[in-house]
């Protein structure tokens, strides 16, 4: 069975640390601060200006000058702090963010990623990804595995404008946990009652298959 959004977001969390200062791009990224483990310590940021984000409010909690980068309400954690953009970026620049988790509309098997533009399609923009995906040096997609029609998102090479080059180091989707190598995707994990059959024919990109593949675990 394939993974929601949600189920995406939770495995991700696996991958936050105690200590880790982490950002958390736009779309399902959002989702992860709502499935950190309770006993570990982790700071949020978001390019925007804020360090300490906590999980979405409740409904009817909700404080709407209190906003990350995708304009969604947030809450904020004890000891959070905010401040403004030059000072976020220098952050970002400076190497100091341990984990970044962007989703994407295309990744290339040399680790590529195209999040930012459609072309002939009105978007946002670009926002804080460029400066991320050229800093950080531990990029978690995620993404769904197939677009709309049913087309793999999961490229040799990236079809649509790119945000970075050769930067991204492991995806999750709704169908496996993938570790971008120099030999292309490596297969470390398949979704809950999915098969590596049903992966290999939604990646257009060159899949490694070692040994047995486990499932996930998402407790």
């Amino acid at each position: 069975m394939a993974l929601d959004k949600n189920g995406i977001a939770q495995r991700i969390a696996q991958e936050v640390q105690d200590g880790y200062y982490v950002n958390l791009g736009i779309g399902i990224p959002t989702l992860v601060a709502n499935f950190v483990r309770d006993d570990i310590n982790v700071e949020f940021q978001s390019e925007n200006g804020i360090l300490g984000m906590g999980p979405f409010p409740f409904d009817g909690e909700e404080d709407a000058d209190l906003i990350n980068a995708g304009k969604q309400t947030i809450t904020a954690l004890p000891g959070a702090s905010f401040f403004d953009s030059a000072m976020s970026f220098g952050m970002i620049r400076g190497k100091h963010v341990d984990l970044t988790i962007l989703g994407a509309m295309e990744v290339a098997e040399n680790g590529d990623i195209a999040n930012w533009k459609i072309p002939g399609k009105m978007v946002k923009g670009m926002g804080g990804a460029m400066d991320l995906v050229a800093s950080a040096e531990n990029i978690i997609v995620a993404m769904m595995h197939t677009n709309r029609a049913g087309e793999s998102k999961l490229l040799k090479r990236c079809s649509l404008p790119l945000t970075g080059v050769g930067c991204v180091t492991k995806i999750v989707t709704e169908l496996a946990v993938i570790e971008v190598t120099d030999k292309g995707f490596k297969l470390l994990e398949r979704a809950p009652g999915v098969s590596v059959e049903d992966i290999r024919k939604a990646t257009e990109g060159t899949l490694i298959v070692e040994g047995d593949i486990p499932e996930m675990n998402l407790n």
